[in-house]
C-alpha cells in the first residue's frame, strides 16, 4: 500500500512543529553538503526558526557565497528599451492571436460559422455543447433544490409566526370577552338596583281612648 499524500501545511501542535523542523533542517543541511560534493556547486544556506535562531551551511564560507551572489545580482544586464518594445509587441501579438481564437469558438459555440467544419469537428462541437448543457441544467437542478429548501424553510417559519399570533389572537378575544361579560353583569346588577321600587307604608292613626272619668273631668 502506497504512502498518503501528506497536506503541506502549518503544524499545530508545538512539539510536532520542532521535531519536524529539526528533522527536516537536517535533511536539507545533508542534500546541500551531496549537492556541492557531487556537482562541485559553491552554495549557501541559511535558516531561521520561528524562534529566532539561526542555521546556516555553506560549501565555503557564507561570507564569500553573499559577496558572490550580490556581486551577480548587480552586474546582471538590464533590459534596453528596445528590448522592452519587442518584448511587449510579442505579448500583444500573442494576446490578440488568443482573442481572435476565443471569439472564433464563442461563433462555433453560437451556431455560427459552421460551414468549413468536418464532421469530426461538428462531433466535437455537438459533444462540448451537450457536455455544456448537462452541466448547466445539473447547475439549474442544484439552485432549484437550493432555493427549493429555503422556500419551505421560510413556509415553515412564516406558519409558526402565524400560529403564534392566533394563539396571542385567541388569548386577547378570551380576555376581552370575559371583560365584557363581566361589564354586562355589573351593569345588569346596576341596573335592577335602580328599578327595584320602594314601598313607603304609612301607619293608620291610633284611635283616642277617652274613659268615662276622664270625660267627667274635662266636664267640669
Amino acid at each position: 500500500m502506497g504512502r498518503g499524500k501528506m497536506v503541506i501545511e502549518r503544524i499545530d501542535n508545538t512539539t510536532s512543529r520542532q521535531v519536524t523542523f529539526s528533522k527536516r533542517r537536517s535533511g536539507l543541511i545533508k542534500k546541500a553538503r551531496e549537492l556541492s560534493i557531487l556537482c562541485d556547486a559553491e552554495l549557501g544556506m541559511i535558516i531561521f526558526s520561528n524562534t529566532g535562531k539561526l542555521y546556516e551551511f555553506a560549501s565555503t564560507n557564507m561570507r564569500s557565497v553573499i559577496e558572490r551572489y550580490h556581486s551577480t545580482d548587480d552586474n546582471k544586464p538590464q533590459p534596453t528599451p528596445s528590448e522592452d518594445l519587442k518584448y511587449w509587441q510579442r505579448e500583444a501579438t500573442r494576446i490578440r492571436q488568443q482573442l481572435q481564437l476565443l471569439e472564433e469558438s464563442h461563433k462555433k459555440l453560437m451556431g455560427e460559422n459552421l460551414s468549413n467544419l468536418s464532421i469530426e469537428d461538428l462531433t466535437n462541437l455537438e459533444n462540448q455543447l451537450e457536455a455544456s448543457l448537462k452541466a448547466v441544467r445539473t447547475q439549474k437542478g442544484s439552485h432549484l433544490r437550493q432555493e427549493n429548501i429555503e422556500f419551505h424553510q421560510k413556509l415553515n417559519l412564516l406558519e409558526q409566526e402565524n400560529s403564534n399570533l392566533r394563539k396571542k389572537l385567541n388569548g386577547t378575544y378570551k380576555v376581552n370577552q370575559a371583560y365584557h361579560q363581566s361589564h354586562i353583569s355589573n351593569n345588569a346588577v346596576e341596573s335592577e338596583y335602580n328599578m327595584t321600587p320602594i314601598h313607603l307604608q304609612l301607619s293608620q292613626p291610633q284611635p283616642l281612648n277617652i274613659d268615662a272619668s276622664s270625660r267627667t273631668t274635662m266636664n267640669l
